[in-house]
């Protein structure tokens, strides 16, 4: 890739983007880049497909074309512009949009696959943003770094979860002195790899209001988050265990939560959130959830 085609001061000061930005996880959801389910299918690549293949699921094309539909019609309704990555057989789990790339405040980074089988997923998304014409904020090469582990948390603040696997600590540390000489605070976090990525057990729904699995998370964090005012929905260890934490903000007290989430479903109306809970158990079910599926591209300012 043309090395002109990167925006990153190397001494910071680099100017926001108008459009392609986000300086926050819930603000407005303007438009999304979603992986396409065209290859995908379960597959042994992580601690929850494998467990719902021990539980004797199964997995179904059909019915999982259908509640993708039903998760772009979502968005379609709540008017959020949605772009699909062009498919490539060999990826089938280029449907994690969210992995493949983040979007920063100073525009969006091409991270660095930690699973050997999904490391060509730079090609497309790479791709993607030039045929946008979206120039790049950088690209992660020190090692691994996936974006279900990054959050731009609210205006200031960027949190980073790390296992050593999916994220590494050179890969973090990468994105961390580049966020630091933006000005921002950057919160790193390591949890055990037995989670994936931090987008597993937390979420932000709105602004100051966060969910979390508390049980599955050091005081660290907890305390670091209370330090930061943000109210904490705690929700079950059982409910991680079906993803029911991996859900989208769609800005103005919007939220996208899969149906099976029952728990962080009447947790988050009764905090007097809009919910649209499409079935999303074919996707939740092999490893991943509506979060791990989308990148955001562009978000209102918070």
């Amino acid at each position: 890739m043309n090395k002109s085609f990167y925006r990153r001061n190397p001494q910071g000061g680099t100017g926001r983007l108008a459009h392609w930005s986000m300086d926050s996880e819930y603000a407005e959801l303007k438009e999304v880049l979603i992986g396409p389910m065209d290859h995908y299918s379960w597959k042994s690549g992580n601690a929850m497909s494998r467990r719902s293949m021990r539980l004797g699921r199964q997995f179904d094309k059909s019915v999982a074309q259908q509640q993708y539909q039903e998760m772009l019609d979502v968005y379609q309704h709540c008017g959020v512009k949605t772009h699909i990555l062009e498919a490539d057989e060999h990826l089938p789990y280029q449907i994690y949009a969210r992995d493949s790339s983040v979007l920063t405040p100073w525009g969006p980074v091409i991270t660095q696959m930690y699973s050997p089988w999904r490391r060509g997923e730079w090609v497309s998304v790479a791709n993607f943003y030039q045929q946008q014409d979206i120039p790049l904020y950088d690209v992660i090469t020190a090692g691994a770094f996936e974006g279900g582990d990054f959050m731009v948390l609210e205006p200031g603040v960027v949190l980073c979860g790390y296992t050593g696997e999916r994220t590494s600590e050179a890969g973090l540390n990468q994105m961390k002195s580049w966020v630091e000489k933006e000005g921002w605070e950057f919160k790193a976090y390591q949890f055990d790899p037995y989670f994936l990525h931090l987008d597993v057990k937390f979420a932000m729904l709105s602004e100051k209001l966060a969910a979390v699995c508390t049980q599955a998370v050091e005081d660290e964090l907890l305390d670091w988050l209370k330090a930061r005012q943000i109210e904490i929905i705690d929700i079950s260890y059982r409910s991680v265990l079906e993803l029911g934490v991996n859900v989208v903000a769609l800005g103005k007290d919007r939220v996208l939560i899969p149906k099976a989430s029952e728990e962080l479903v009447g947790k988050a109306k009764a905090h007097g959130l809009e919910v649209f809970a499409p079935d999303m158990s074919m996707f939740t079910s092999g490893g991943g959830g509506v979060h791990c599926m989308c990148q955001p591209l562009s978000r209102a300012d918070a």
